[in-house]
């Protein structure tokens, strides 16, 4: 399933929630200040293709101030440091089975929704359709699970 990492606060994450609940696609939504676990970031590390440096915001005030180096971490040590300060993390975080993206990328997002679901939303979505009303896709209720 399609995970999307956010904080209350971001706008960026916002629009990501936004693009996916538009084209009805389901979600699993982790705060990462309240629903954050160590599997989670586990799992994220997993998928980066450049370790820390995709995931976590190098200007981040605590990093600096505290001049962490990362590269000499230890995994646990890693993963018990961002989940005593996951304001560090880039969000959003969007991540499935097969890759990972960080931030808002509009024209990146789309390779995220199955090509079937976005054949049939690009055609069948719109009212012209002469089969609008017996789409599958415009009848998908399908249900946007959230934590928050």
């Amino acid at each position: 399933m399609l995970k999307i990492y956010v904080s209350p606060s971001c706008s960026s994450c916002r629009k990501v929630k936004e693009f996916f609940k538009r084209r009805k696609i389901p979600f699993q939504e982790i705060n990462i200040f309240k629903d954050l676990n160590y599997g989670d970031l586990l799992y994220l590390l997993t998928k980066t293709e450049n370790g820390t440096d995709d995931i976590i915001s190098d200007r981040s005030k605590i990093i600096k101030e505290q001049k962490i180096d990362f590269n000499n971490m230890k995994i646990n040590q890693l993963i018990e440091f961002i989940l005593k300060n996951p304001s560090i993390l880039r969000r959003p975080i969007i991540v499935n089975d097969n890759e990972m993206q960080v931030g808002y990328n509009a024209y990146d997002i789309t390779s995220f929704i199955p090509r079937a679901r976005d054949y049939a939303f690009s055609h069948c979505s719109k009212k012209e359709c002469p089969t609008f009303s017996a789409c599958e896709h415009s009848n998908d209720n399908k249900k946007v699970i959230s934590k928050s």
